[in-house]
């Protein structure tokens, strides 16, 4: 296999403290929080406490000012634990990013310390029941008036909505300009107006809370804008690609763990009278999965080393993201067949992956959307 060649030392260092963080706060918790599908506060308060947290934040605003690859070795373990329930990658990659990035000194003071801690969950607001990868058909409006903003609206599919004290909601505040006249504000949940809907129950990513959000004459002060009015589309667009990479690196991770939990089943699982392995169409099988895994691995490396130096476009984020998502469905497919029938059991780590996996082609943005994106890099763009 080819070595890796991204992470220092130090990184490893951090990956053995965020290994151990998912042994013994996080495993022992999972199956309970996939039933009650919602994960204890008290894991996001135990992840702050050992910087687990917007650690790529600032030091000023709570943050431990570490590069991403710290962040990344936190969704790679995540995803070797096979935790679907955790969204701390949200909270701390998407949500934090915005706030840096586009917020005033004065939301980031308010919100990103307490992002750091776990005292305050995050949540961005982008789908809605009539608008999913399509972000230009958002129906929800932030009228302004006297120094405020009256969002009316509601949002679907939002990842740490039922848990979440504020949100990044994406409105139109100049609904006749279409996407052009699209924001992004900074809506807190003590709010009057913003109320949270039922926790959906979905096929996968049990224990991970995912709501609605109502919006009904909500007051947002003109202070919680993210950047300027009209242009929340344009900041989408430029946070997406890290978004983006960051489901192909979760997808690469499962990947490689799937293709482990599997070798050493084959090895141990007799079928008449030997080791499953030991026939040529398990190996062959296996050689084939860990081939387009390491391409894959590949392939993501180099796309974290463009996002560090600030060269990862969109397209190329997008074939990470299409290319990895649907690779991790194809290959946890074939490795629950090679498990047989046990593969089909909810004890076994390669079933809850497998129902994990198939929702990683459908959120942000469909794959079918990130090959349009691809194809306008190659000037073959549609209408």
């Amino acid at each position: 296999m080819i070595p890796r060649t991204l992470f220092s030392p130090e990184h490893e260092t951090f990956r053995d403290s965020v290994r151990r963080f998912m042994d013994e706060e996080v495993k022992p918790h999972d199956e309970r929080w996939q039933e009650q599908g919602y994960v204890d506060r008290e894991v996001w308060l135990k992840a702050g406490a050992n910087g687990f947290l917007c650690a790529s934040m600032p030091e000023e605003y709570g943050g431990a000012g570490a590069d991403k690859r710290y962040s990344v070795v936190l969704m790679e373990e995540q995803a070797r634990a096979n935790n679907s329930s955790l969204g701390f990658g949200l909270h701390s990659e998407i949500v934090a990013p915005y706030l840096l990035h586009y917020g005033s000194e004065h939301l980031k003071k308010k919100y990103l310390p307490k992002m750091a801690t776990g005292e305050a969950i995050a949540a961005i607001a982008m789908s809605e029941p009539g608008a999913g990868s399509d972000l230009q058909g958002v129906k929800t409006s932030a009228i302004r008036k006297a120094g405020r903003y009256l969002l009316n609206g509601s949002k679907t599919f939002i990842t740490n909505g039922w848990h979440c004290d504020l949100a990044i909601v994406v409105a139109k505040t100049d609904p006749a300009k279409g996407a052009k006249g699209t924001s992004l504000l900074v809506v807190d949940t003590t709010m009057k107006g913003f109320t949270k809907g039922r926790r959906l129950k979905k096929v996968g990513l049990k224990g991970q809370d995912t709501a609605e959000l109502f919006f009904d004459n909500v007051e947002v002060p003109a202070e919680n804008l993210l950047g300027q009015e009209n242009n929340g589309f344009a900041y989408l667009m430029q946070e997406l690609p890290w978004e983006r990479l960051q489901i192909a690196i979760g997808a690469v991770a499962k990947c490689e763990a799937a293709l482990d939990w599997t070798i050493e089943y084959v090895r141990d699982r007799k079928a008449f009278g030997q080791p499953v392995a030991a026939y040529q169409n398990t190996r062959f099988k296996l050689a084939e999965l860990a081939s387009e895994t390491q391409i894959a691995r590949v392939f993501v490396d180099k796309c974290i080393e463009l996002l560090l130096a600030g060269k990862l476009d969109t397209a190329t984020a997008s074939m990470a993201k299409y290319w990895c998502t649907d690779l991790e469905c194809k290959l946890i497919d074939e490795c629950v067949q090679l498990h047989g029938g046990y593969g089909y059991m909810w004890e076994f780590p390669i079933a809850r992956a497998y129902v994990d996996a198939r929702v990683q082609r459908i959120y942000g943005g469909t794959n079918e959307i990130m090959k349009e994106l691809i194809t306008r890099s190659i000037g073959l763009g549609g209408n």
